[in-house]
């Protein structure tokens, strides 16, 4: 909402010397959130004056457009010329070349003189053009940043202006004025007027409100007025789409008459464009007192007018020209002929006020906020009075309103109203709140006195009748959002005054910080991280296709289904979460980023043979251990998962430097990260999985044989699928139970200070038997000597037997207390070897 201050001064004590920026402080103490500050001097200075054209010479040119040579009077008749510079005449009669053409000898206009600025940090400069010097120009509304009118210059004659020569032309248009604009949230709609934000004003400072609405002096309902039926009785939403509407008519207007300077500046200000006195009138009007209004040519008007829902196939031409299929939800303002309006969203163009308007009929309603918002959403026609109704307008204000419009079309217009008022509908009943004499304090946590809380009630407008106990409150009816106790003490808490509420820092309540799972979490995660991955999140929504494919490493799985999914492609939640990972990695690529890393933590969703639950425990009582148990047991698993997606390179290339391709190597390399982080040795063994390749797969396994998951490169086919390079490799790894074998505390190996002495052995097994099982076999056989053991070759072929294949290990021996002798390692490798022999059938190369 943007509020001009010389406007928002009618009503509220606002110093002369005050800023936007002064306001917006004020205001923040009252809760309403400062937005922007608009102030066309920021943009636009002097000088600027108003001139008066003197003669006119029309030059075609060689390009085929005609320019006006134009001496313009700038200064009084017989006062001096206070400019001085190259093209300024003593006199005050300047020389101007300008290429509009809409004005005539003896009009009076905008001259922006040399040394002036106008939007866009445009500077005004005498300049020879067209072979004369012109020393300034003449300006139209959009050179001067107030409006987007460039069919031609601002003719001040054409606004009913008679301005005195030579006087400021900003001053005239209004544009010293400044507007502050606040965030007006869904809940005080009565914000959205200066009447409103006059009244919080007001309760900021402590100074005077001057209510508009008490200025207006209604005409009491009477007469034969226009006749109006309400036929929406039967509700839709909850309550009827309309419960008051009040008409008038008012007679002989002059719906030509240009709109007053002073309204077309302030409603410029309050971000509202000037389109004919009338409807200027109507906005004005919808700013000041917070109540749309809305007006009908009478004459194109038949029969009465009625307020009901749509037909089918019913349609209607609105105000921007569109015409609009309506639907059976839509709340409608009619007569004889048909829909004329789309309630509290737009009128229709059949019953549109234009310059040969003579009678105007003036509509001021009350109407449902939740059908105004839903025919607002439906039909994509967002506007300043439907963001007034879907948020709630007072019902005592709309005759008021009416009558306001009514006295400034006499007024601005020279219409005359009938004497006879329509108003028809039924007043809601006023909101009652009993407060309790202590609720506000134990609330908001400060001691309130009882003259505070009254104070404060009474400012706010609300009725307060003290009762043993505490006080009734009675809601003004503006107030849309006072419902409960809790919504009174807030207000009381806000009018005294946010800045009195004492901070107090929560004590952390006793314990040992992390727990066991969370310091491991963040353990693995930033390994992670550490290591160069980039940890991104994924939609738990994935297809059966998709839990088919990654969900279980044979065959399928049963998957939870959602009853409302987002889409019906994204129907179950995830078994694995490969596949929004993938997705990531896929947009990614798409987009340039070819070398990534990726991983994410979070859980999947594992149902078991009993899924929900038949029978729902009863609201507003505590279900009993035996419900909460069978509760718990239709709950799918929902074990902690990370995966990791790698495609690309290693790192980019650079000078003398070539990248390696990830492989399956690195993502195995990643889960014994995560082991190590947490102590727990893993088992790694040939793994057979339909989204990975069929022989680049690893099955990671606890000890006790527990499968941890899978890693290596994923199934060619899949890739093709999914678009993603070949040889993109993958991880996927239960944590929970990777978590759940970590022991409480990782003891660090002591440092031996002594050298170490190394022993290679070869040894000859079956080609199917896993190298892991013989690395295991020779670390025990070496025994506490043993420091380390790799693989670092394996060879099949010429030497070697069908069906076996050599496994090299380097071994690395040290000991704690001295230096080993070569007998004392190689004693040891055989120790490991011989057990390697009896276990596998292992020969030594």
């Amino acid at each position: 909402m943007r509020v001009p201050l010389s406007w928002l001064r009618e009503y509220a004590q606002v110093p002369a010397e005050a800023t936007a920026e002064d306001v917006l402080a004020e205001l923040v103490k009252v809760g309403l959130e400062e937005e922007a500050v608009h102030r066309p001097t920021d943009t636009l200075s002097g000088p600027v004056v108003v001139g008066q054209v003197l003669s006119v010479e029309k030059e075609p040119q060689s390009n085929g457009k005609t320019i006006n040579w134009c001496q313009v009077r700038v200064v009084p008749d017989g006062a001096e010329q206070t400019l001085t510079g190259e093209g300024i005449d003593p006199s005050g009669v300047q020389g101007i070349v300008c290429g509009a053409h809409n004005f005539v000898e003896g009009d009076k206009v905008v001259v922006t003189l040399p040394g002036s600025v106008l939007p866009g940090d445009f500077r005004i400069a005498a300049r020879k053009t067209y072979g004369h010097v012109s020393a300034g120009m003449i300006a139209s509304v959009r050179e001067l940043g107030i409006g987007d009118d460039h069919e031609g210059i601002l003719v001040l004659d054409t606004l009913g202006l008679d301005p005195e020569i030579g006087s400021d032309a900003m001053e005239l248009l209004g544009l010293y004025d400044q507007a502050a604009e606040v965030n007006v949230t869904p809940d005080r709609s009565y914000c959205f007027s200066i009447r409103g934000i006059a009244r919080e004003y007001a309760h900021a400072t402590g100074g005077k409100f001057t209510d508009p609405a008490g200025a207006v002096v209604v005409d009491p309902a009477g007469g034969d007025g226009y006749p109006v039926r309400l036929e929406d009785q039967t509700p839709i939403y909850g309550r009827p789409g309309c419960d008051r509407f009040v008409a008038r008519v008012v007679r002989g207007v002059d719906a030509a008459r240009p709109t007053p300077q002073w309204m077309i500046s302030r409603l410029r200000l309050a971000g509202i464009r000037s389109i004919s006195l009338p409807v200027d009138i109507s906005n004005y009007v919808m700013l000041e007192l917070g109540q749309p209004t809305h007006c009908y040519d009478l004459a194109k008007l038949t029969g009465d007018i009625v307020v009901r829902r749509a037909e089918a196939g019913e349609t209607i031409v609105t105000l921007d020209d569109r015409k609009r299929e309506l639907y059976p939800e839509d709340l409608l303002i009619t007569d004889a002929s048909g829909a004329i309006g789309i309630a509290g969203v737009m009128g229709g163009a059949a019953t549109e006020v234009s310059e040969a308007t003579a009678d105007v009929l003036v509509e001021a309603a009350h109407f449902d906020e939740v059908s105004i918002a839903r025919a607002r959403r439906r039909h994509k026609l967002p506007s300043e009075a439907s963001k007034r109704f879907e948020r709630g307008v007072d019902w005592h204000i709309a005759d008021v309103a009416a009558q306001r419009v009514v006295d400034l079309l006499e007024s601005l217009a020279g219409g005359t109203a009938d004497k006879a008022v329509t108003d028809v509908g039924t007043a809601p009943e006023p909101v009652v709140i009993d407060l309790p004499a202590t609720y506000a304090s134990e609330r908001i946590g400060i001691d309130f006195a009882p003259e505070q809380v009254v104070g404060a009630l009474t400012d706010l407008g609300a009725e307060v009748e003290e009762y043993d106990g505490g006080w009734r409150v009675t809601a003004p009816s503006w107030r849309q959002d006072l419902a409960i106790k809790d919504d009174v003490a807030e207000e009381v808490a806000r009018l005294v005054g946010y800045d009195q509420i004492p901070s107090r820092l929560p004590v952390a309540p006793p314990g040992r910080g992390l727990t066991r799972s969370q310091q491991q979490r963040r353990r693995v995660l930033g390994a992670l991280a550490d290591a160069g991955l980039t940890e991104v999140l994924s939609y738990p929504f994935v297809s059966q296709e998709a839990n088919d494919s990654f969900g279980a490493a044979e065959g399928t799985g049963p998957s939870v289904k959602l009853a409302n999914p987002l889409s019906a492609e994204f129907g179950f939640l995830r078994r694995s979460i490969l596949p929004g990972l993938i997705e990531v990695a896929k947009r990614n690529s798409s987009r340039g980023f070819r070398d990534l890393a990726l991983f994410e933590a979070g859980l999947v969703f594992l149902p078991l043979e009993k899924l929900g639950t038949a029978d729902i425990p009863p609201l507003g009582a505590l279900p009993d251990g035996e419900t909460l148990d069978a509760l718990y047991t239709g709950l799918p698993q929902q074990p902690l998962t990370i995966a990791a997606v790698f495609l690309g390179n290693d790192s980019p290339a650079a000078a003398g430097h070539s990248p390696r391709a990830w492989d399956w190597a690195d993502a195995l390399d990643t889960v014994r990260l995560m082991a190590d982080v947490v102590g727990v040795d893993l088992v790694v063994e040939q793994g057979e999985h339909q989204a990975f390749h069929p022989g680049r797969t690893a099955r990671v396994s606890l000890r006790n044989g527990d499968v941890l998951g899978y890693a290596g490169e994923l199934h060619p086919k899949l890739l093709a699928a999914q678009d993603l390079p070949p040889r993109t490799v993958a991880l996927e790894i239960n944590v929970g139970l990777l978590f759940d074998a970590a022991p409480d505390v990782i003891v660090a190996r002591h440092l031996s200070t002594f050298p170490a002495t190394t022993q290679d052995v070869a040894l000859v097994v079956d080609g199917l038997l896993p190298a892991d099982e013989v690395l295991e076999t020779l670390r025990e056989g070496a025994g506490d000597l043993l420091e380390e053991v790799h693989l670092f070759d394996v060879y099949s072929g010429q030497g070697i037997s069908d069906g076996k294949k050599s496994l090299a290990f380097a071994l690395r021996f040290r000991a704690t207390d001295r230096t080993l002798t070569a007998d004392e390692a190689s004693a040891a490798r055989d120790q490991a070897v011989q057990l390697a022999a009896v276990r596998h059938g292992a020969v030594q190369r």
